[in-house]
């Protein structure tokens, strides 16, 4: 999950699902997480209190009841996980979590309670499993969807172009062949920011049309801004096809 809009633009640079930027111990070998096993078992019982007691050593004593971007880093260290890591963000989709770098009191034991996790060790044995969340394609969706409300600010009804882009990258990147072509097309598009509409069909535009984008039917239900990446696209292949011919 991003760390919040000042680290907006360093996600794509930072995450891949454990691809760091600085070195990182990885979730794997972490040398506290034995000791603190020896404490609480992962096998032991959920316990509300002590979910509480771990969600205070991330708050401070000014704002009790509100992880915030310092303590989502240390959150983060103690789990064995970069913040920029998609595991962050399905785990924020769990708790509910309204505002991206942030968990409220609330919000975190209304998520922690339902995976029964009350302390890092619990936490880590966790990680793979909210991994495999995504991969079934209706969970997916909704994640992807839950993304938009939850990484753009509060106070505007568009995501920012720098925001979307890198959490496309972090949530299709990886799956969508066309990505690279759709984000250099982006980046020298007139587009300042995405709506939810556009966000929404991007995913769906992902999924069901084909590389050589016979599928597309131009005169469907699709955006413009999807329109107009069809029509950049065929003619960035048309001028490499003119080239190579005339070469």
């Amino acid at each position: 999950m991003p760390r919040g809009k000042r680290r907006a633009a360093d996600i794509s640079d930072n995450m891949d699902h454990g691809q760091p930027k600085r070195a990182r111990t990885s979730y794997t070998s972490i040398p506290t997480q034995q000791s603190s096993r020896r404490h609480i078992r992962a096998e032991d019982g959920f316990s509300q209190k002590r979910c509480l007691t771990w969600f205070q050593e991330y708050t401070t004593p000014d704002e009790p009841e509100t992880l915030g971007p310092d303590g989502m880093e240390k959150f983060c260290e103690d789990i064995g996980v970069e913040p920029e890591n998609i595991v962050m963000l399905v785990l924020a989709y769990k708790m509910g979590a309204t505002q991206m770098g942030f968990f409220s009191q609330q919000e975190w034991l209304k998520g922690l309670t339902e995976l029964d996790c009350d302390s890092s060790a619990k936490m880590v044995v966790k990680l793979d499993y909210l991994r495999s969340i995504l991969n079934d394609p209706n969970s997916f969706k909704s994640i992807y969807r839950y993304a938009y409300d939850f990484a753009k600010d509060s106070d505007q009804r568009c995501m920012d172009i720098v925001t979307a882009k890198a959490m496309l990258q972090l949530l299709l990147g990886k799956h969508w062949p066309l990505y690279p072509q759709f984000a250099q097309f982006l980046e020298q598009s007139k587009y300042k920011a995405i709506n939810k509409d556009q966000w929404c069909n991007i995913l769906e535009f992902s999924r069901t049309i084909c590389i050589d984008l016979s599928n597309y039917d131009i005169d469907g239900a699709w955006p413009v801004m999807l329109d107009e990446f069809v029509e950049w696209l065929r003619l960035q292949r048309s001028q490499v096809t003119s080239t190579s011919g005339s070469s």
